[in-house]
């Protein structure tokens, strides 16, 4: 058959691995610990992880997080001004992925998450007392005012918008984003606002940033995107009018590209598109095989 248009292109994260928030009673299997490493001398903050099957030291602050293939995972907080448990050997989560199963960096994805929201709600936001774990729940809980705090989750969307019929000769609208390392064109992406919904989010964001009209809101997949703490909900859409206008000090450039073009490569005189570890290469990649 065919392929399908507007293919779902999700991960199905319960597919890899189990989440889960507190480990099941009685479990005697092996134990896996995603140290989550932040180097005090980085003056980023960024983070590696380290997977090991011990804790390096028992004060060190750790999580539940999931089973997977028997295996109980923990997020380990390693402080940062500790010695570094991996000897140097910690890589993020871009380079993990490619070391490892679908299900390992989820569960490396879901530490590192999990790991940074405890390290940025040690206090209650609304009265400053300590919180401590919320019973039974992922949650960190004020004992003076009740306030209880989950994890951040940040929904965006994440678009592909394409010109013509479907086709050899359809086009889609892809962009170079201020913040890209390399000269590297992807889908139209942005947070979701508060009272406002998806699909109203995708003809906003693409209208701010390439100043272009859009229709028939389609969705497509989803994926977590720990990069910090996103939820990518991905859409395709079809353009209705206006001429690109890049969104100074979001957009370096926009342009229209063929399947050829987008197949060639920049080697070739094409374009460079994202890998299939995010969402937006995956939807890119559907495309293509239409």
């Amino acid at each position: 058959m065919p392929p399908t248009p507007d293919s779902i292109v999700s991960l199905v994260t319960t597919s890899h691995y189990e989440a889960l928030n507190e480990i099941p009673a009685g479990f005697e299997g092996r134990h896996r610990y995603v140290n989550v490493i932040t180097a005090s001398d980085n003056p980023r903050g960024q983070n590696t992880v380290f997977v090991d099957d011990r804790v390096e030291h028992e004060s060190w602050d750790r999580y539940f997080i999931g089973l997977l293939d028997g295996e109980a995972w923990w997020a380990v907080d390693v402080p940062p001004d500790a010695a570094d448990p991996s000897y140097g050997a910690g890589v993020d989560l871009r380079q993990f992925h490619a070391m490892v199963s679908e299900g390992e960096w989820l569960l490396a994805a879901r530490a590192l998450q999990t790991a940074e929201w405890a390290r940025t709600h040690r206090f209650c936001g609304r009265c400053a007392t300590p919180t401590h774990p919320a019973p039974g729940e992922r949650g960190l809980t004020c004992p003076q005012c009740g306030l209880v705090n989950y994890p951040r989750v940040a929904p965006a969307m994440i678009t592909l918008v394409t010109r013509g019929e479907m086709g050899a000769d359809q086009e889609v609208l892809l962009a170079r984003g201020a913040r890209f390392p390399v000269p590297m064109y992807s889908c139209l992406a942005g947070f979701v606002e508060p009272g406002e919904d998806l699909e109203g989010a995708v003809i906003r964001e693409v209208k701010e940033e390439v100043g272009v009209d859009v229709d028939d809101v389609r969705y497509v997949g989803s994926q977590p995107w720990p990069f910090p703490h996103s939820l990518m909900v991905g859409f395709r859409c079809n353009y209705v009018g206006g001429d690109i206008v890049c969104e100074e000090g979001e957009i370096l450039d926009a342009q229209w590209y063929t399947k050829d073009q987008v197949r060639a490569g920049p080697e070739a005189g094409g374009v460079m598109v994202p890998p299939t570890i995010s969402i937006a290469g995956k939807i890119i990649q559907s495309w293509l095989a239409e």
